[in-house]
């Protein structure tokens, strides 16, 4: 089931492959996204995931950091908002994760952290417990504070966080860009199939290179 699809010396060219597939199938929707009201997520990037001893390890997260660092500095460099989420569960408010997976991310496992590489300094973190980033947080008044309109979503995985979140975020009104690059799931089918759901009705799919082309463009 796991698949290591992303490395650093392919992601480039697999990420290319895979946006010619979502093109034959139909057109990628190209939306502007103006970086003053923007902001970046960053979805879920947790040791838990990153780490080859756990039975959660995603093979192809580690290529995805170079592409989302990218997003980052250029989020610091424009003082945008940078969002983290880390996913974190108790028994009683997994509600259905109990039955989907055989162990829940506990807030005090040194696992639930998120890796340092990806880290700013004071951080905004905020904690979830489904897979969608919405569901019961502070992102959506965090957002509406920051009188954000257009959200960047990167992160783990792209099949269940990043999917059921972009969907959420385009139901409340956003405008929603995913990094084919920048997102990273267990194997390639679940990848590939998320972003042609998204780009299909939810959002505008783009490598990383051209969302910061895009964003610097639309930045007035």
């Amino acid at each position: 089931m796991k698949e290591l699809y992303f490395t650093s010396e392919n992601i480039e060219f697999k990420t290319d492959a895979f946006l010619e597939t979502i093109r034959e199938i139909h057109t990628i929707k190209k939306i502007d996204i103006n970086l003053n009201n923007s902001a970046l997520l960053v979805l879920d990037m947790q040791k838990y995931f990153f780490q080859p001893s756990s039975h959660a390890y995603i093979p192809s997260a580690p290529a995805v950091i170079a592409p989302i660092k990218k997003l980052i500095e250029l989020y610091q460099q424009k003082s945008k908002p940078v969002i983290y989420t880390r996913h974190v569960n108790t028994p009683e408010d997994a509600k259905n994760m109990n039955s989907w997976w055989k162990n829940l991310i506990l807030e005090q496992q040194q696992e639930s952290e998120i890796i340092e590489d990806i880290l700013i300094t004071n951080p905004v973190v905020i904690k979830k417990t489904q897979y969608d980033a919405f569901y019961q947080t502070e992102l959506l008044p965090c957002l509406n504070r920051q009188k954000i309109t257009d959200i960047v979503i990167t992160g783990v995985m792209t099949h269940l966080c990043v999917e059921t979140t972009a969907r959420s975020a385009f139901m409340r009104g956003f405008k929603v860009i995913i990094t084919a690059d920048g997102t990273a799931s267990y194997n390639s089918t679940y990848h590939l199939s998320s972003l042609i759901n998204l780009s299909h009705g939810f959002a505008t799919v783009l490598k990383t290179s051209e969302c910061v082309e895009r964003l610097k463009k639309f930045h007035g």
